[in-house]
């Protein structure tokens, strides 16, 4: 079943009517009902009564997202929640990153004395802590020098600002966000891809194909870089989807052809 965006929207947010000063667009968007007058909402096309939220000429109406638009701003929002988050989280790995900087000689101590306390444990079930992959890669990072952990721990800050700044931008529905959101995720796909070379995992694939699927749908779907026609052709999709704009089309006489 088909989701009717317009109704969706106005059952949350509510209807926006508007009074155009041309006596042929008034009656087209006004009723008289036994309970008062009625105006056709710019998003849905439904009848609301009461008086209309504004009024001035057709090219002063408020351009009111409907239909596709609607569905394609839900979807942004959905990206900029999970851009935000993830900006979130890379923040907390920075931190701890500067916080294990600071305290490394700390957490080693502390590393190396609990685990010769689960050694005889690991012993029982047969499992070679000396030769474990895991606390290889943890006892490595006790080698990294503290410049090296603190410009680690600046590249997540500067790479979770990105992210945030693009989740917030895509929330807004800002042209530069899109833009900001096709290039950087289009940056990390080589990295993907040669990680899938290294190993394969479900994880990875899935990853890899919702961050391209998010690269088509923007960069094709909002019109970037020139694509179907660039900002010039976006703007008027996002035009001739105002009801008023299609009653003020219709309303408009056809202009006579010599023959």
């Amino acid at each position: 079943m088909s989701i009717d965006w317009n109704r969706r929207t106005c059952a949350r947010r509510g209807h926006t009517t508007y009074r155009p000063h041309e006596a042929h667009l008034e009656a087209k968007l006004h009723a008289s009902t036994a309970l008062g007058a009625a105006w056709r909402c710019l998003r849905c096309g439904d009848f609301v009564l009461g008086e209309p939220h504004g009024s001035g000429p057709a090219a002063g109406a408020p351009l009111v997202p409907r239909g596709k638009v609607l569905r394609d701003l839900f979807l942004l929002r959905f990206l900029a929640v999970e851009r935000a988050l993830r900006g979130v989280f890379v923040v907390l790995a920075a931190l701890a990153v500067w916080q294990f900087s600071n305290s490394q000689d700390a957490v080693r101590q502390f590393f190396d004395k609990n685990l010769d306390v689960v050694r005889p444990i690991a012993v029982h079930f047969h499992y070679d802590l000396d030769h474990s992959p895991i606390v290889d890669t943890i006892r490595k990072t006790f080698g990294y020098k503290h410049s090296t952990l603190m410009v680690v721990a600046a590249l997540l800050l500067a790479y979770a600002l990105v992210e945030i700044v693009e989740g917030v931008g895509l929330w807004m529905s800002k042209r530069w966000a899109e833009y900001l959101a096709v290039v950087a995720t289009a940056a990390f796909l080589p990295l993907e891809i040669y990680e899938l070379t290294e190993k394969v995992s479900w994880l990875k694939i899935a990853t890899l194909v919702i961050n391209i699927l998010a690269v088509l749908y923007i960069a094709i779907g909002k019109r970037l870089f020139g694509l179907r026609g660039g900002r010039a052709a976006f703007d008027e999709e996002r035009r001739s989807a105002s009801l008023l704009e299609v009653e003020t089309s219709a309303g408009m006489p056809t202009p006579a052809h010599n023959g």
